[in-house]
């Protein structure tokens, strides 16, 4: 009756694991992307963002190796042209894999423009010209964009949404970053490794806000010891052409006006759903706000089509839409699932990383929940030292009474990957006596998260307890 039983719009983190798991599934499945397989994220976000940042970690570590006895002859530069290609060739193996692994799971693939023209058929549009198929099921996921605010338009040269940022071939002598959230730290502190003066230009009285502030104190003094200057309370203006580059006018919670000189502004104020033009609202589609509405299994108020990743909401992060993708893929295919994660873990690559889970102590002190907290500096950790990498700590909290996890945050290298292991415990159920006695190997970082479950029952052995 249809063309394909399912079809999927958008190939980025949560579109294209959606259809291969329909592939997987056994499903006649078409894959539709407008530019690029792996979206935003694989091309211009997540991956490439990581290859800046990590480029610019080991500058660092080349500058500062005389700490462990190394020495570097001369001074160690940055090569922008070739650092760029670089990152090009890390973007392109995962991009070509994306394609390779749909093409392998029996999954059809178009670079098309698609518009729902009912319930059931999509509009295609390509440079081979228009074509309009239909599917029994239709998963839209087609993530999100940078905002713009006013008096900042990504048209002009010196104005960069992230994925300007991401491609500039030099690096800026000064940058103005609007925004103190994830993206805008991440990206800054990238431009501040390699040589900029960096000013971050931020609206609220902390930079990312909804993060520990155990952790973003640490981070706060550490962005001054880097040399980022952050402007706190303060709204950007608006922006004039200077004798050199260009000037942003800010302003602080007085109304005195600060005119900060920059080569570029770097916008990163937040992302807005991809919802306009591709026939969801004509459709009847039922919104949220500006998010598509959803149900627990992820369908909209259309039962034929879906909405998976940053178009149902926060947090907008590629990991939930993967998840989101693969249980589309499970209800599509008959089974009898529903959305039900417990943790979604984030992230914030500065220096050192930020990674959390579950409850915040300030989110369990506002549901007046009882806590118990564990917390573990990584000064404290065999590894870290011998890392040389020993700012940070791991903080547990457990339920005083059942000592079940709640959360966890993590400040210090490795954040990233040590954070999954809290995502477990923390989706299972699991209580700080079960990560105490599962034995972790020695020396390593995981020991820190371990430790710090021990501390939360009293029971540390490398920490004096409570």
């Amino acid at each position: 009756m249809y063309d394909y039983q399912a079809l999927v719009i958008g190939a980025g983190p949560g579109g294209y694991p959606c259809a291969i798991r329909l592939g997987q599934l056994g499903l006649k499945t078409l894959c539709v992307e407008k530019e690029a397989w792996g979206g935003v994220c694989l091309n211009v976000g997540c991956i490439p963002s990581k290859a800046l940042i990590n480029a610019s970690l080991r500058l660092v570590e080349m500058r500062h190796a005389d700490a462990m006895g190394l020495r570097v002859a001369g001074d160690v530069t940055v090569d922008m042209p070739a650092l760029q290609a670089w990152k090009g060739q890390v973007v392109s193996k995962l991009t070509k894999g994306v394609e390779q692994l749909l093409k392998g799971n029996g999954v059809e693939r178009a670079l098309a423009t698609a518009r729902l023209l009912d319930a059931h058929t999509v509009e295609l549009t390509s440079a081979d010209g228009v074509r309009t198929v239909t599917a029994e099921h239709i998963v839209v996921a087609t993530g999100s964009s940078p905002i713009q605010i006013p008096g900042f338009a990504f048209a002009d040269a010196p104005i960069l949404d992230s994925t300007g940022a991401l491609a500039l071939t030099e690096v800026p002598a000064s940058l103005v970053v609007i925004g103190g959230g994830v993206i805008g730290l991440e990206l800054g502190t990238v431009y501040a490794r390699l040589g900029s003066k960096v000013t971050v230009v931020e609206m609220l009285d902390q930079v990312l806000p909804g993060v520990d502030p155990d952790a973003v104190k640490l981070l706060a003094r550490k962005l001054k010891k880097d040399g980022v200057e952050v402007l706190l309370q303060t709204r950007a203006l608006g922006w004039e052409a200077g004798d050199k580059g260009i000037i942003v006018k800010a302003a602080g919670k007085d109304g005195v006006e600060r005119q900060l000189p920059a080569d570029y502004a770097l916008v990163t104020v937040g992302r807005r759903p991809n919802t306009e033009g591709f026939g969801l609202r004509e459709l009847g589609v039922a919104f949220d706000g500006p998010f598509v509405k959803v149900d627990g299994q992820l369908r909209t108020s259309v039962p034929s089509v879906f909405a998976i990743g940053d178009l149902i909401g926060n947090p907008m992060l590629a990991h939930k839409a993967t998840h989101d993708g693969e249980v589309v893929a499970e209800v599509i295919a008959g089974h009898d699932v529903v959305w039900d994660a417990r943790a979604i873990p984030a992230v914030v690559f500065t220096d050192p990383e930020i990674a959390q889970v579950g409850l915040t102590e300030d989110q369990a002190k506002e549901q007046g929940r009882a806590i118990r907290i564990g917390k573990v500096p990584f000064a404290a950790i065999g590894k870290a030292i011998a890392n040389n990498a020993t700012d940070g700590f791991v903080k547990v909290l457990i339920d005083a009474e059942s000592k079940v996890i709640l959360g966890a945050t993590i400040y210090g290298a490795h954040a990233s990957d040590l954070i999954s292991e809290a995502s477990l415990a923390v989706e299972l159920g699991a209580e700080a006596l079960d990560v105490g006695l599962t034995i972790h190997a020695h020396p390593t970082l995981g020991e820190a998260f371990m430790e710090a479950c021990k501390a939360a029952i009293g029971e540390a052995i490398h920490v004096l307890n409570r």
